[in-house]
């Protein structure tokens, strides 16, 4: 046999001339990392790291285009699995792009450098939509993992005229008014989102839409308090979600949960400072909105405008069902308990005579401490379509400021407790009325 440097370079360039031996015996000695674009069998890996396709990493030069190419040959790969890797050390600027799908074999986007956008709207090409930064588009499967940063720049989007905590008493200024969620997932399946941090989205940090089988896991999302609409993660229009061990402190609702959404399941949540874990809003615009077997179970909020919130407009259909909140801790929560059905940021707040219908909604082992300056559990519900079957038990729930109680406060909504509740709640009514003995939610 003939001697050779033992390098991955020599034996390649024999196998051009060669026997295919000699071609096994150079892939035996390479690195275990594919080059960018060499095909592999269907039980390989390949890996696509995105300097090698012209990224810089600098924090200063756009690196849109080796984004763009490392998914285009990770997407046309034939290997089982296909790693885009974005490598520690360095600090990619990409511009709002649509990675579409669907891919040959599984994506995996591993980041474990920084991913940031052109620095504000000023920053922000002219001729590219100002509504969505990254979007991930008829993907399946893909998973976003590794233990660096996504870094939405977003102050100069929250500082726009037009945001709400700019004006007097949360009044807005004329201008133009949109702003990117930073990561989008649109019609894709089979997702996996896993210990990545991301931080200060110009809008939502994650948002799904239209997908199945969604699993988040040890995720980090911060946002300032005051940043206006940074929910953590939005979901809409998509079921079978898992949601596990994470942290979301941001200036909205930690997790938002739209129409069309269907077995989610939400667990060990660290939420707040925000506006709690959402069911809504739903209804708007007199629209059709449908949610059903919702669970979030052994989680703590803490200095959060809202607790575990239901909130609907009024004119709205559709229905909330099969909703439950378990072995929940709140700390300095100002409404710790909320279904609000006459939810409103509009000047048209007037009553409709229909609504969403919101029924089956269990609450059980929720403790811990309220703001005084709302009531400690709230059920709002419509004077034309009341809340049904609301069931509390070991609730316990005292003032943070211990010399002041405020009594729960009821309207339209039917239930039981199964246990009595701290503060007492004794103005939910125990008879459903006659129209609504045989609802059979066919809302929905």
């Amino acid at each position: 046999m003939l001697k050779t440097e033992n390098s991955h370079i020599s034996l390649l360039a024999l196998c051009i001339i060669l026997s295919s031996f000699c071609c096994t015996q150079a892939r035996h000695h390479s690195h275990k990392s594919p080059q960018p674009g060499k095909q592999n069998n269907h039980n390989a890996t390949s890996y696509f790291d995105v300097r090698i396709f012209g990224g810089i990493g600098d924090g200063i030069t756009d690196d849109t285009e080796a984004f763009k190419m490392a998914w285009d040959t990770a997407c046309q790969s034939e290997s089982a699995v296909n790693v885009i890797h974005v490598p520690s050390g360095f600090s990619f600027i990409v511009q709002s792009t649509i990675f579409t799908g669907p891919c040959r074999g599984r994506l995996v986007v591993k980041v474990d450098g920084t991913i940031m956008p052109p620095d504000g709207p000023e920053s922000w090409p002219g001729n590219i939509t100002r509504r969505q930064w990254l979007v991930f588009y008829r993907i399946n499967p893909m998973s976003l993992e590794g233990g660096g940063l996504i870094d939405g720049r977003g102050e100069k989007w929250w500082d726009l005229p037009c945001k709400p905590h700019k004006g007097p008493q949360g009044t807005t200024l004329p201008g133009r008014c949109d702003s990117p969620v930073a990561i989008r997932f649109f019609m894709s399946s089979n997702l996996t989102v896993k210990g990545v941090r991301i931080q200060n989205s110009p809008q939502f940090h994650f948002r799904f839409d239209g997908c199945t089988n969604v699993h988040v896991e040890s995720i980090h999302i911060t946002s300032p308090a005051l940043s206006p609409n940074t929910d953590g993660i939005h979901i809409e229009n998509t079921k079978d979600v898992r949601i596990y061990n994470s942290v979301i402190s941001n200036g909205d609702d930690c997790v938002s949960i739209g129409t069309g959404c269907y077995d989610v399941d939400i667990k060990n949540i660290s939420c707040g400072p925000g506006h709690g874990i959402s069911i809504g809003s739903l209804g708007k615009r007199n629209t059709r909105a449908c949610v059903r077997n919702i669970k979030v179970r052994e989680s703590v909020i803490k200095e959060s405008d809202n607790g575990v919130r239901i909130k609907t407009w009024q004119g709205g259909s559709g229905s909330v069902f099969k909703v439950s909140f378990s072995n929940i801790e709140m700390e300095s929560v100002k409404n710790p308990i909320i279904i609000d059905q006459f939810y409103c940021v509009t000047q048209d707040c007037t009553n409709k005579s229909s609504a969403v219908f919101v029924s089956d909604i269990v609450y059980t082992n929720i403790k811990g401490s309220y703001d005084v300056r709302s009531p400690p559990m709230r059920f709002a519900c419509s004077d034309s379509v009341p809340c049904t079957h609301l069931a509390l038990s070991d609730i316990e729930l005292h003032p943070a400021q211990r010399d002041a109680v405020l009594d729960p406060f009821c309207w339209n909504a039917y239930g039981d407790l199964q246990t009595p509740t701290i503060p007492p709640v004794t103005c939910l009514r125990d008879r459903l009325p006659r129209s609504f003995l045989h609802n059979d939610l066919d809302r929905c």
